[in-house]
């Protein structure tokens, strides 16, 4: 195949990737505590070719000896940005924001692995195991977690819900002489990551580091548990740029279109050499 068909379809391929990376960013724009991704492109291998071998014949030539030809480009990473997002204020009790990027709430997964998430919509699930409690869970069930590293339970019948900064959780229920009485029933988990760019996505805006036994690391090494700064009674937005997302949509389908347009020029060129007659 010809040489330049060779590159710009290895290229098409890896634009593609960052085509798909900018549509789940679009999507996303009005996710609750979404975090967009960047693409970064690197060069693959390149040829050096010698098409000058006689050097006294070039004295005083201003550019390199040679060609340097490239095979395309890949991409090298897909980038995680933790920018903060906007925060909406909702005035629901279970609607919590993380003030500081880098920051998420610790959930359990339906298979039981440690997951993370910035999205702060909780609700309220029964416990099958005892009706006077409830467990803390997000939107689609998942136990939000305690500094303990246990699910979050809550009294059923209590009269109030505060959650302060720090991340205590403060109830009050009636107590004897049916008088209020508060009391801390935990701490969610909220975590500070150290290495954010080991984040993966796993789906349903959640994170997590399934590759770490790989890479010779355990969760001490990136990340620790914070006394995060929360705001109750609110929401944190999607970090997306729709302005910013779209241009660079509009970057990558031209850059795609060049790299049709070149295998098009190279179809056209073959065919002519096809055509030559002896």
């Amino acid at each position: 195949m010809n040489r330049s068909m060779i590159t710009a379809t290895v290229t098409m391929g890896q634009l593609q990737k960052q085509l798909d990376t900018i549509s789940n960013n679009v999507a996303n724009v009005n996710t609750t505590g979404f975090k967009r991704r960047d693409v970064q492109f690197q060069d693959l291998l390149f040829q050096q070719l010698n098409n000058q071998p006689v050097a006294r014949q070039e004295v005083g030539r201003n550019t390199p000896l040679g060609l340097r030809m490239g095979t395309g480009a890949r991409v090298s990473q897909t980038a995680l940005r933790m920018e903060q997002g906007a925060i909406m204020q909702t005035g629901r009790t279970l609607d919590l924001a993380l003030g500081d990027k880098n920051l998420l709430f610790e959930v359990v997964s339906t298979d039981g692995a440690r997951q993370f998430t910035r999205d702060g919509a909780f609700y309220f699930t029964p416990n099958p195991n005892n009706e006077n409690e409830v467990y803390l869970v997000t939107s689609d069930g998942r136990y939000v977690m305690s500094e303990t590293g246990q699910a979050i339970t809550i009294p059923a019948r209590h009269e109030s819900l505060l959650i302060t900064e720090t991340g205590r959780i403060l109830v009050t229920t009636k107590g004897a002489n049916n008088q209020d009485v508060e009391q801390e029933v935990a701490r969610l988990q909220i975590v500070q990551i150290n290495k954010p760019q080991l984040l993966q996505n796993m789906g349903d805006n959640y994170f997590g580091f399934p590759n770490l036994e790989a890479l010779g690391l355990n969760y001490q090494d990136v990340l620790e548990g914070v006394p995060g700064r929360l705001i109750q009674g609110a929401l944190e937005g999607s970090n997306v740029d729709l302005g910013k997302e779209m241009s660079d949509l509009i970057l990558a389908q031209r850059a795609y279109q060049f790299n049709t347009r070149s295998i098009s020029i190279a179809d056209q060129m073959m065919g002519l050499v096809n055509n030559i007659r002896g």
